[in-house]
């Protein structure tokens, strides 16, 4: 008799991912500026740490909050007794009108449509065990977090079809795509029970647009059975709020509020990236279907946010001259970092997908590549990881179908880190093509015929994707 469960031994967890794995090399030689200035620096870990400053402000200049007071007399008792798993209605509330503030009061959100959990991997879990069957699947638009593959399917017992994207349109979504996808799911004899997308999405840093949204609506609307899960954890981090559409909006706008789709309309939010408070485990779930709502709140009971962490954020999110001037500030200072990786990319000759949003660009390497092969990108990666001492993430852990696409992350640190990052990769990518030339100049000499500069390897010449062989996109 086995000792422990086919849950507990399987190996779906997905933590062999190559995500995960640059995170363990990271953990053991992190980078610090002092005890271990040749560590590996962190840009694989979507972080937002760019306005810390405005938050600590907030905490010293109130102090009740942070030491569970109300009106100067302590709460810690009221706190420190169980909470009923609904959650503190103030906090629901406070949340609910920053969601609306977000994006811009174009929408409100109704307190009592809102499921607490631990965080956004326990809301999207939540969701799947709600909406879906084991063996039921859900279309995921590539590429996508790796940590999907761990949230959706790991005890669910749910399978994600992906839904191919591509870089010939930048990796927007698709009529046919998308269709492609639902088919592939029936030969795969998969019901499909709903889409989920990221908006704004990791790991490309792009809002979904009103195309897109409107493909998506047409499909559910046309497929009665299919829910869509828009999870908007970056909704914050739109440099432009006017870019970001959430879901919502599209049910109001399209005057969807009496018609079946608005109750197969799904949103997931947290305050890990907006705010960045990973740390706090505050997520939740926004639903119009009130048997959603009743199902979802009972299992949070299995990931509750704890009453002093909603006390006190509470708070804060009630404070609107403070809510005002964070989500300001933060688009400001988030744009203006995405600028300075960008520019330092391009100094050295790596490209980015254009990006509006989010705490990490989708870079391109395939010029780096030594064969157009996934292989080929996992032996860069490593280099960058062992060599250059830099944790990234490669594309083909997103499931990109693409190879050479890397997520690198850019609010986890200091500018200075950043700089010292940029120096490491430009050290490596000057390396790199001095030995590509050397390499190109011995076989010249050897073979003695003449070339032109178009036989060096595509180290230093740009693949594009139409380039490529059809079995390889």
């Amino acid at each position: 008799m086995d000792l422990l469960s086919r849950k507990a031994t399987c190996n779906s967890h997905g933590q062999d991912s190559s995500y995960f794995l640059g995170w363990e090399e990271y953990e053991k030689n992190p980078y610090d500026v002092v005890k271990n200035p040749h560590g590996i620096i962190q840009m694989g870990l979507a972080e937002n740490q760019l306005c810390f400053d405005i938050l600590e402000s907030w905490l010293i200049q109130n102090p009740d909050a942070a030491s569970f007071k109300r009106d100067g007399q302590s709460i810690f008792r009221e706190l420190a007794l169980f909470q009923d798993y609904h959650g503190l209605s103030y906090f629901k509330n406070a949340l609910a009108d920053f969601m609306s503030e977000n994006r811009q009061n174009r929408v409100s959100f109704d307190s009592n449509n809102l499921v607490l959990t631990a965080g956004a991997t326990s809301a999207n879990e939540t969701l799947m065990f709600c909406l879906a069957n084991p063996g039921d699947a859900f279309l995921l638009p590539t590429p996508y977090y790796p940590g999907f593959d761990r949230d959706l399917k790991w005890r669910t017992g749910v399978e994600i079809v992906p839904i191919q994207c591509s870089s010939s349109n930048g990796f927007r979504i698709t009529e046919l795509a998308l269709e492609e996808a639902y088919e592939q799911a029936k030969k795969l004899n998969l019901n499909v029970k709903g889409i989920l997308i990221t908006n704004p999405s990791n790991p490309l840093g792009t809002t979904t647009t009103q195309t897109e949204l409107n493909i998506l609506f047409e499909f559910i609307s046309k497929n009665k059975n299919i829910h869509l899960v828009s999870d908007e954890i970056y909704s914050g981090t739109a440099f432009s709020s006017s870019e970001f559409i959430s879901v919502m909006e599209i049910l109001k706008n399209n005057h969807l509020e009496n018609t079946d789709v608005f109750n197969r309309v799904h949103i997931v939010y947290s305050l890990s990236k907006d705010l960045g408070l990973p740390g706090f485990r505050v997520g939740a779930i926004y639903s119009n279907d009130k048997d959603v709502i009743s199902a979802a709140t009972k299992m949070s009971s299995f990931g509750l946010v704890s009453s002093q962490t909603q006390y006190l954020l509470s708070s804060l999110l009630s404070d609107k001259k403070f809510t005002k001037k964070y989500l300001r500030e933060n688009q400001s200072r988030l744009k203006n970092r995405q600028r300075m990786l960008v520019t330092g990319l391009e100094a050295i000759g790596i490209g980015c997908l254009k990006s509006n949003a989010g705490l990490f660009c989708w870079v391109d390497m395939r010029h780096l590549l030594s064969s157009k092969t996934f292989e080929a990108e996992m032996e860069l990666w490593k280099k960058i990881v062992y060599e250059v001492k830099l944790n990234i993430s490669p594309g083909s852990s997103c499931h990109c179908e693409e190879p050479g696409w890397f997520r690198v992350c850019f609010a986890n640190m200091s500018e200075e880190t950043l700089k010292l990052a940029l120096k490491r990769l430009k050290n490596f990518v000057d390396n790199g093509i001095l030995t590509r030339s050397c390499q190109v100049g011995q076989s010249l000499k050897s073979s003695r015929k003449k070339t032109t500069m178009t036989t060096v390897s595509n180290w230093v010449f740009r693949l594009s994707f139409h380039d490529r062989d059809a079995e390889e996109r």
